[in-house]
């Protein structure tokens, strides 16, 4: 957890000095929406890995690749390495829309059954600190998620990271919710096919929540979740806020040339481009 938020830290300082790359970046990552609506996410998750490879001194990054992901225990979709200390850590790089924000599927599906054997509503900070503990709450502090959150309307992208260790010394509440319960109240409101644990901190803030883990619930009804909107406080913005991208329509055209062109016009391709980005480089 040290590394990865030593990690941030030397990410955010350079993205402070020089904003201009992230800009140029994140442009270029969200205009692949424009080809598909789930291209970016896999493209963002290269593009980002060269990001650090190019731009930030002392860290390198892998990209580990879809058949090594499913291999993996962990949840990871690339390797970061400092080459100073010669430690390396996952990260799971996720974009998605302002709002719900899956921290972790939890694959195990520990997490919603544990919590249906403390309570239905749990207020004891001993308690809650025992849940922090136990062994189905293992990775909840070692969830490394970058996630880009991005308006499309408004075409702003915020790398936002949450604070794992601010949720756990500020959760005052866990509280089960049932089907067709709505959240503040917990009456009947809007229908839901699972029920929830949220959390809470002393102020009746929303912090997060875990969604059951059934065989029947699918990716996005289980798991461990958050919301940018509404746990905001609980998030540290890596580009110290909303970034504004734009639509690069040469990158389009650029791909549809790649994908019947040869490789031999690549190799040639990609000496201009880190020619390119060698004078961004330079500033």
């Amino acid at each position: 957890m040290e590394e990865y938020k030593d990690f941030n830290a030397r990410l955010k300082l350079l993205i402070s000095k020089r904003r201009d790359l992230i800009v140029n970046t994140l442009s270029n990552i969200f205009t692949m929406r424009l080809i598909g609506n789930k291209t970016h996410g896999d493209l963002a998750e290269i593009g980002m890995a060269e990001f650090i490879n190019q731009f930030m001194y002392d860290f390198k990054s892998i990209h580990v690749g879809k058949d090594l992901f499913r291999a993996k225990e962990r949840e990871e979709d690339i390797v970061i390495i400092n080459e100073v200390k010669k430690t390396q850590f996952p990260l799971s790089l996720k974009a998605y829309g302002d709002g719900p924000l899956q921290l972790s599927t939890d694959s195990d599906q520990k997490m919603f059954p544990y919590l249906e054997t403390q309570g239905k509503d749990i207020t004891d900070k001993k308690q809650i600190a025992v849940i922090f503990a136990s062994h189905a709450f293992a990775d909840f502090n070692n969830i490394n998620v970058m996630p880009l959150i991005y308006n499309e309307k408004k075409k702003q992208c915020n790398i936002m990271v949450f604070d794992h260790e601010k949720a756990i010394k500020n959760t005052a509440r866990i509280f089960y919710i049932g089907n067709g319960e709505s959240f503040r109240d917990k009456k009947a409101g809007k229908s839901r096919m699972h029920p929830i644990f949220v959390f809470l901190d002393d102020k009746n803030n929303y912090i997060c929540e875990v969604r059951y883990g059934g065989a029947s619930a699918n990716a996005l009804q289980r798991g461990l979740w958050t919301n940018t909107k509404n746990a905001v406080s609980y998030f540290d913005s890596i580009t110290n806020g909303w970034v504004d991208y734009s639509h690069n329509l040469t990158l389009v055209r650029l791909f549809s040339l790649a994908l019947n062109s040869t490789e031999e016009s690549h190799k040639k391709a990609n000496i201009i481009l880190q020619k390119d980005i060698n004078k961004l480089k330079e500033g």
